[in-house]
């Protein structure tokens, strides 16, 4: 009820009920200016476009921010550990840092696409920190140890579970962009016929 009373079709109901009663105060209508009030604003809230429907949370935009700053942190937390990470993987804890907060400083388009949405949320609040704290959390001397029988190091995982986790969140932007590159397709393909016709 109280939505109603900012809604396109109540505000186009009262300005028909102000046109009746400035029509009772003209002296146009008599004594049924109740009626005629309470007609015109039926009328004109009937009349009025129905109210925009927003799939898409407003609290998307904020959530989108709060992730990016999630990955901020993360990435900060993994530099300021440089020197206890192995070789390379603080490059690669970036450049999948990079690829979500592309997707996400667009966040009406990542909240409309719920699978994108999920997926992103997954990669950013529990794959990317689970791998990077398990690692962390073991001794340095351990982490960097090979394990017996030829097993890779927990150095080895970290790496490998950072190389799947990019080629995930590569694969996460190809669906996000999907449209933008057939709409570049597309234009391509209409220049060159236009060109041909020329």
């Amino acid at each position: 009820m109280i939505g109603y009373l900012g809604s396109t079709k109540n505000l186009a109901g009262c300005v028909g009920g102000l046109i009746g009663l400035a029509l009772y105060l003209t002296g146009v209508v008599g004594g049924l200016w109740p009626l005629v009030v309470a007609g015109l604003y039926a009328v004109f809230a009937l009349l009025a476009p129905p109210e925009r429907v927003r799939l898409v949370s407003a609290d998307a935009v904020a959530e989108a921010g709060q992730l990016r700053a999630d990955l901020d942190s993360l990435v900060g937390k993994v530099t300021a550990r440089a020197q206890r990470m192995p070789e390379s993987s603080v490059d690669g804890v970036r450049r999948i840092a990079e690829v979500l907060d592309d997707l996400l400083s667009r966040p009406e388009r990542w909240a409309a696409n719920p699978d994108v949405q999920h997926a992103v949320t997954r990669l950013a609040r529990t794959d990317l920190p689970l791998s990077v704290e398990t690692y962390l959390n073991l001794p340095w001397w351990f982490a960097a140890k090979r394990r017996a029988g030829g097993e890779p190091s927990a150095s080895d995982e970290l790496l490998t579970q950072l190389e799947l986790l990019e080629t995930e969140a590569h694969r996460i932007a190809e669906r996000f962009y999907e449209g933008d590159v057939h709409q570049q397709t597309d234009h391509t393909r209409y220049l060159r016929e236009r060109g041909e016709s020329v």
